[in-house]
């Protein structure tokens, strides 16, 4: 089956036990695809045991810190580690925009063989394609946060099961079909709006939506315990619900 790993789960303040909010994607026939970056995701998929070379796509929902921080360690990462292989990112015109000028305020353009780089905009419409590969259909609905941003619906070729990740967002329509009967719901945590949910929120949409199953992410760690959440969604949610750790792997 398909695997979720959990990079990171924190919210845009991590800590020594979380780091921020990305994960990875792990099929049995493509190679794995990225969902934003943390603070060293290429040290976490080598701590999986899974070949860093391997990766070829990466995924950015939008443009804060706390999602694209890693970008400017894993690029000359990769370079330093010999890798000529393309990399590819996909994502809204607005955050490409933006790594496009954090490579260029590192001079990047002037490194000799640098790992190429290749860019795909994302349409800033519901069920935008993303990507598809041998395990995968991703698609992609603007959510509400405070600049573009996208969540991600992810179809399983093989078993017809579908995860959606809501990103950072308030609740907001274009949730009901980017989730719609999801066997693994991931719904961000962070706290009341604008541009983020409750736990309560989380699991009322959870309920609307008719998903499986409610995964906890992108939650306050610094000086509190997340553990609380859980109970707080399932007021308003019936399914399983659980906090997403570091490190954690959910299949699908």
């Amino acid at each position: 089956m398909a695997k979720v790993h959990i990079l990171g789960s924190a919210a845009a303040v991590n800590d020594a036990r979380h780091d921020y909010t990305h994960f990875l994607l792990v099929g049995e026939r493509s190679g794995p695809v990225l969902v934003d970056a943390g603070s060293n995701p290429l040290g976490k998929i080598q701590a999986l045991g899974i070949d860093e070379n391997s990766l070829q796509d990466v995924i950015l929902t939008h443009l804060h810190p706390d999602h694209v921080a890693g970008i400017p360690n894993m690029i000359p990462h990769l370079w330093l580690l010999g890798r000529t292989a393309p990399l590819r990112f996909y994502g809204l015109q607005h955050c490409l925009t933006g790594i496009e000028r954090i490579v260029g305020g590192y001079d990047w353009h002037r490194w000799r063989d640098l790992v190429p780089l290749t860019f795909h905009t994302i349409a800033e419409r519901p069920a935008a394609p993303v990507l598809e590969n041998d395990d995968f259909v991703i698609t992609a609905w603007p959510v509400r946060h405070f600049v573009p941003t996208i969540g991600l619906r992810v179809e399983n070729k093989l078993t017809g099961r579908v995860l959606a990740y809501t990103c950072d967002t308030e609740p907001t329509p274009s949730l009901l079909e980017l989730c719609d009967s999801a066997d693994i719901l991931i719904h961000e945590a962070a706290g009341p709006p604008p541009g983020h949910s409750t736990a309560a929120m989380a699991g009322q949409t959870a309920s609307q939506v008719g998903a499986k199953a409610l995964y906890l992410i992108h939650y306050p760690v610094w000086k509190t315990d997340p553990a609380p959440l859980v109970d707080e969604a399932r007021t308003t949610y019936g399914g399983p619900v659980a906090l997403c750790q570091d490190f954690d792997t959910l299949e699908f």
